[in-house]
């Protein structure tokens, strides 16, 4: 059985490939200053990070809205634009609306290649056109049912200053226009989440303040054979896209070790989402933390390696000589004929761009919804600031700054990536002075958003805007100059596995200027003495 279970999450491992994202979900009454908090990453490897902006715009009658599909930028026709559209940058509007995704795949016949919308399509045509999660729900399940569903299973998240809304949605397969979904409405104090696996089971069928759905959701499932029980006992993940040994161990485990920070007695999961026992307790959809959420808790909680599980990765060979919680891809790797595979964490190496949205009730829409953005692995980077209001893409995050094969010192994608690699490789050793200057930015650009949203109430709208899109602009710069400075400063401290002494913050120098002899610290301990276990007294000096 458990050589049959490996084997199947090989196959959809291998499947899952660009889509592997995660997004973490925290109620209004769960969050620590009442706002409603929602993240994803979006780990694409070879994907190019950078914000999408659209600026409000009122549009002709007859005008058409060209569609790209996501991930390949390929076209994919024309439908008719709406009379208004609202600004969006990034994953949330001008209304603190927030759209964030993850894909679940599920059931590969019921893709249709003939719909004319993939869900990044989905995802801003809904951002431009809706105020509200629930609004949201609609206008993405309508244009699907008029243009048809191109992509494959999908967990979508919305939220707005008040509540969180989270779809799910798999198409009918060939030539069927639209898709079968089902909505769920989060308990206000309650946290979830989903990392590539569908996560709604049972549904209420009679409960439309807290669960939509299509109408032909049980009956599809009927009819192609998933399911023929009773329709109270339906479950949507059952159907249409069933679990396995990666379900649980490569895709819930993420959601586990969210929970986990949270909430006690999350270890009676175990079981299941390490993915080898059968019938054991399956993870709740939703929990309520033991104590509130705070933004900087959610940051450090999209930052997790499993530390201090059994699924810690930094406590085997595979985190090398300098212990680091990342592995090379692919997920899957073989020895003598037998195939394994590695952890998968929330924070990896491959995320292109990584957000968390923070809503905010008590606050007019253009000072409330912020952007918190960066273009790497989310334990590699500090969170900047971007007001939903703002209406100019600052540089560092503008999709005409570089590109995948061009380089620019100017993008965030680049730069912070080009720190992360140099780190990488001696993680233990260099880590240390990233996690400093990342912690410290963080807590800085904190104290802005405090300072500025003060100042911003005290103005007229127009005006409020304007600062805010300057504010914005500028913390990316900021930013920027800042992760400059730590690069330059890390790789000149540790040039050529080495490092120069310091002494209050001043490296140590001759009388004359000159360099002193550099610290050569070598394997760390715990390597050194797997070295000489692994090689006995090869390397033992006479």
């Amino acid at each position: 059985m458990k050589k049959k279970l490996l084997f199947s999450a090989i196959a959809l491992m291998m499947a899952m490939g660009a889509e592997a994202c995660t997004n973490l979900i925290v109620g209004k009454k769960a969050s620590a200053d009442g706002s409603v908090m929602i993240t994803y990453s979006a780990d694409d490897y070879g994907s190019y990070g950078y914000l999408h902006f659209y600026p409000a715009a009122d549009h002709a009658p007859g005008t058409m809205h060209r569609l790209y599909h996501y991930e390949t930028n390929n076209y994919l026709g024309e439908i008719p634009e709406v009379a208004h559209t609202y600004n969006v940058i990034g994953q949330v509007n001008e209304y603190q609306l927030s759209i964030m995704e993850t894909t679940f795949g599920g059931r590969e016949e019921l893709a249709d290649s003939t719909g004319l919308l993939d869900y990044g399509s989905l995802m801003y045509l809904t951002l431009q056109r809706a105020k509200t999660a629930r609004e949201a729900v609609d206008v993405w399940t309508n244009l699907v049912e008029t243009y048809g569903y191109a992509s494959e299973g999908e967990s979508i998240t919305m939220a707005d200053p008040n509540e969180v809304w989270v779809l799910e949605i798999i198409g009918k397969g060939p030539g069927r226009k639209g898709a079968v979904w089902v909505a769920l409405r989060l308990p206000d104090d309650c946290i979830t989440g989903h990392a590539n696996q569908s996560r709604i089971t049972r549904f209420p069928l009679k409960d439309p303040k807290n669960c939509v759905y299509a109408k032909d959701v049980i009956s599809l499932a009927r009819e192609k054979g998933y399911y023929s029980g009773k329709d109270a006992d339906f479950s949507f993940r059952d159907a249409y896209a069933p679990n396995d040994f990666s379900g649980r161990r490569i895709c819930d485990a993420r959601v586990w070790t969210f929970f986990n920070r949270f909430c006690k007695g999350m270890d009676k999961y175990l079981p299941y989402v390490m993915g080898i026992e059968q019938n054991t307790e399956e993870m709740p959809w939703c929990v309520k933390p033991d104590t509130p959420v705070s933004l900087n808790a959610l940051k450090q909680a999209m930052r997790d390696h499993y530390e201090g599980t059994p699924m810690d990765m930094t406590s085997d060979l595979g985190a090398g000589p300098y212990e680091a919680p990342y592995r090379p891809t692919p997920l899957t790797f073989e020895v003598d004929g037998k195939k394994y595979f590695n952890e998968r964490p929330i924070s990896t190496q491959q995320t292109a761009v990584t957000y968390l949205a923070q809503l905010r009730s008590w606050l007019p829409n253009h000072i409330g919804g912020i952007l918190w953005v960066g273009c790497d692995d989310a334990n590699m980077v500090a969170y900047t600031p971007l007001y939903c209001c703002t209406t100019v893409c600052p540089e560092p995050y503008d999709e005409h700054t570089a590109g995948p094969f061009e380089f620019s010192a100017r993008s965030a994608y680049w730069m912070q990536n080009a720190l992360s690699n140099f780190i990488y490789p001696r993680y233990c050793q260099l880590f240390p002075e990233l996690r400093v200057a990342r912690d410290r930015l963080d807590a800085e650009m904190e104290a802005l958003t405090v300072k500025t949203d003060q100042e911003a109430q005290r103005m007229e709208r127009d005006e409020a805007v304007k600062h805010l899109t300057a504010v914005t602009v500028k913390a990316a710069d900021d930013m920027m100059d800042r992760w400059n400075q730590l690069f330059q400063r890390i790789i000149v401290k540790y040039n050529d596995m080495t490092e120069k002494p310091e002494k209050d913050g001043m490296y140590i120098k001759t009388t004359g200027g000159d360099h002193v002899p550099v610290i050569r610290p070598g394997y760390p301990e715990r390597y050194r003495r797997a070295l000489i276990k692994a090689t006995g007294d090869r390397y033992l000096k006479p």
